[in-house]
Parts: structure tokens; sequence; C-alpha cells
């Protein structure tokens, strides 16, 4: 495959396909800044979701132990945030901020105590746990792997947290990493082909162009093609796995263009704006090149996840501090873009239970750790000029599109930005067809389409 410089829109955006039912919202022109609804001082106030997840950051720093998290109602706009010990100064200063403000009798530090005596207790292939400031509980999740002794061994755990400090539930599925498919990557390792999704891309500390994917992908395997067969085009710089699960992976050719963006099908991309912090309750998207475009809501934070290993029989994989949602991901879903509608990068897919037929848990890698490990950052220095927003043109270039079994066909070439104010154009200077089937070895990566057309396809991975 010829290195040829990857048009301006394309290097990143995360898998492409067709949208899925729900997902149109995306594209709709996205609520401002929040709204004030109260009309006294101290009153409840609306919220965008992302005015939300600031104003409840804000306060989780200001309100000190009394702070017990924090959710979105997005049914009525409001930020909820829990104080605990009855602290009437912290419920006034949260009410001041414009929250709707609950008295709970769990602290932050007594639902962070109950998840380290999960992990010293009850760190078993198949369980999860997070915190859900709805219920002001530790929700504990197991999925059908976990039977007899373990499954004794864990309810005996919650059960020993004492009365409504932890619920335990089962998943009809198996957690598992979703490696195999935004634009699908691929690479050889021992055992065959692996594939993963691109998730966003970004710029290194080093002022090179580079993405981001999940951690188990990078350490699947050093170097990334964007076709199962193709040359490599990209190599991995940082990869974690287990304990986080992120990798960032830079393009060989230091003249790649690299836009960050997510493409979702249709004709439609969202520019990603920066990086955003994920809120309880808030509805988020997910972009993957087996399964496109997804969305459902984040159920849960600070999240403790329990693999089995691939690698020891008897072993444990733990990642912990992700998000978990009820956005449903499949296998070549690993390393793809999660976002807000208005442009926020929150997670890279990690793992979880489940499918897109029958829904499921998963979980995420959240963006702003990855950046802060590896010094890589969004902006102007990643596809400066060509964002769509606030009013100004974006543009698009390259093919999309690829079915369900991996066939692939060339897309018109364009791709509008939904903005702020304005959509941004399509520049139609590339054409390029998917080559996506996704198929051989433990099916681990996906990745952006380079040279004259970055296609983006759906394959069968697994």
């Amino acid at each position: 495959m010829s290195h040829q410089r990857i048009p301006k829109r394309k290097a990143a955006i995360a898998a492409g396909g067709v949208m899925a039912l729900g997902a149109a919202a995306l594209l709709l022109p996205h609520a401002n800044a929040s709204q004030d609804a109260a009309t006294g001082a101290g009153a409840p106030r609306t919220f965008a979701a992302k005015d939300a997840s600031d104003v409840a950051s804000r306060l989780a720093g200001s309100l000190g132990t009394a702070y017990a998290g924090a959710y979105y109602d997005s049914g009525r706009q409001r930020l909820v945030v829990n104080v605990a010990d009855a602290d009437d100064e912290a419920v006034a200063r949260a009410e001041k901020a414009g929250a709707d403000v609950r008295r709970v009798g769990n602290s932050i530090a007594a639902l962070k105590s109950a998840a380290r005596t999960l992990k010293a207790s009850a760190t078993i292939p198949g369980t999860s746990w997070a915190v859900d400031p709805r219920t002001d509980k530790v929700v504990v999740t197991a999925d059908r792997t976990v039977t007899g002794a373990e499954w004794n061994r864990l309810r005996s755990t919650v059960r020993g947290l004492g009365e409504g400090m932890a619920t335990l539930k089962r998943s009809a599925g198996a957690f598992r990493t979703f490696a195999s498919g935004g634009d699908a990557i691929f690479a050889q390792a021992q055992g065959g082909t692996v594939r993963c999704s691109l998730g966003f891309n970004v710029t290194a500390a080093d002022g090179s162009p580079a993405f981001l994917t999940a951690g188990h992908c990078g350490v699947a395997a050093r170097q990334w093609a964007d076709s199962q067969n193709g040359q490599p085009v990209a190599t991995v710089d940082q990869a974690t796995f287990p304990g986080n699960d992120f990798s960032l992976v830079k393009y060989d050719d230091p003249a790649t263009q690299a836009p960050s963006a997510v493409d979702v099908g249709g004709g439609q991309s969202v520019q990603i704006t920066g990086a955003a912090e994920a809120t309880v309750g808030e509805t988020v998207f997910r972009m993957g090149s087996t399964t496109g475009l997804h969305n459902g809501t984040v159920t849960g934070l600070d999240a403790t996840v329990n693999f089995q290993s691939e690698t020891d029989p008897n072993g444990v994989d733990t990642v912990t501090g992700l998000i978990q949602t009820d956005v449903c991901a499949e296998p070549g879903d690993s390393g793809g873009s999660l976002f807000t509608q208005d442009g926020g990068a929150v997670g890279l897919t990690s793992g979880g239970s489940g499918d897109c037929t029958q829904g499921g848990e998963t979980f995420f890698q959240p963006v702003t750790t990855a950046l802060q490990a590896t010094g890589a950052t969004f902006g102007a220095d990643a596809g400066a000029g060509d964002q769509g927003g606030d009013g100004a043109a974006g543009q698009g270039a390259g093919g999309q599109a690829g079915d369900h079994n991996g066939g692939g066909q060339s897309g018109d070439g364009s791709t509008a930005v939904p903005g702020d104010d304005a959509a941004g154009s399509g520049a139609d200077d590339g054409s390029g067809a998917a080559q996506d089937p996704g198929t051989g070895g433990d099916s681990r990566t996906g990745t952006p389409r380079t040279g004259n057309g970055l296609g983006s396809g759906r394959g069968r991975g697994h």
C-alpha cells in the first residue's frame, strides 16, 4: 500500500457504518449553555449535560468530604448532587450553584472503602463494580461465568459490606475485551491478525500526529495498518493494560494530517472540541468499526472490571477507573470513541458483556486519563483549519461505508461537520474503498483508512 497523504477530515474517524436507531439526535443542533429556569436565588436550574458535568466537578472540589457524587437527570435537565453527613453548609453551597440537592447516608469515602474491600476479597474474573450516585451504592455485577464457590464468595463479600452499601446483580453475558473494530485498524501478531478501532486523533507531546485506542490493542501488537493485509502506517508509542486500558499510536508519516473528528456515517461527522468528563445520567454516543454508531447512558463511574486473562488461564486482568454505560458494543469495537453530542471526547471502548442485539454493559477508559498519562492533546495542531462549528466550514474527503460482512464501497467523498451555528462543508477531493473483513487471529484491531480517500467500514470481528 502506498503511503499517501491522509485527506483532511479523516485519519481519525472512529468507525464508519450505518447510523443506529436513536442516534439521529446526534445530528440535531445541540443545546446551548445552561439555561436558568429558576425565578429565585438558589432554586434548581436547568443545565446542558456538559455544563452539568463542569458544575459537578467544581462542587466535588469545594464540598470536600460532604460531596457524595452527582448525576444528570436528562429528563428534567437537572444536576442532582448528593450531600452526606447532613452538612447544611454544603447543601447551601450546592443549591447556590443551581443543583438539586439530595441528602444521602453513604459518603464517597465510605463507597470507595467498599470498593477496596471488593478488590481485596472478590477480584474474580467476570466481575465488576462501580459507584452509582443515583442509588448511593456500589453496584456489583457478576457475569454468567461466576458460579459455585466464586459466586458464594462474591455474595458473601457484598453482604459483609453492610446493609445499604452495595447491590449485587447478574449480567446475562460474559465480560470480555472488545478487541477486534471507529475506523478499523489491523496488526499481525502471534496467532494471526488482530483488529481494533481507532478512538480519537490527537497531537502527541512532541507535536507528531497520533491517535488513541485501547491499551489491550497496543500490547497485542506494535505496528498497525489501515487494511487487513496492508503495510503498517502507525506504531505504538505507549500502551497500558491491565490497570488502565489506553494506547497512544503515532503515525509513521509525520506529515499525516489527522483532524479530531468522529465519522458517524451517512455523510456526517462530529468535530471533537476537547476531552470531557463523564457524568452519570448523561447521554453518550459510541462509534466502532464492527457495530457503527450507538447511543446510551452513563450508569457508573470509577468502575473496576475483572477480565479473564487471555494469557494466563488462571489469571485476572483488572482495569480500574472506567466509565460504565448501557451502550452496546461487540468484538472489534475495542478502542473506539465514546463522545457527547457537542463534541466532547469521553472514552475509549475497553470491554463488557452482551451485544447490540440483546444489549449489555460496556466499559470505557476515560480520555482525560489517557491524555494526562501520554501528554497528548486535542486542538489546533491536530487538523487546524478543518474544524466545522461555531460558524466555521469543515472540509472532508474520502470514501466510506462497508457492509456488515466486511465488503466495502467508495463513498461520495464529502462529510459535513455539524457545529453550533452552521454545518461545515465537505470538499470532494478523495475516494476510497473499505476493505474491512476483520477475520483471523484473536481479532483485536481496526484502523483508519489512509491514503487517497480514507474509507470507513464495518466487518465481522471476533
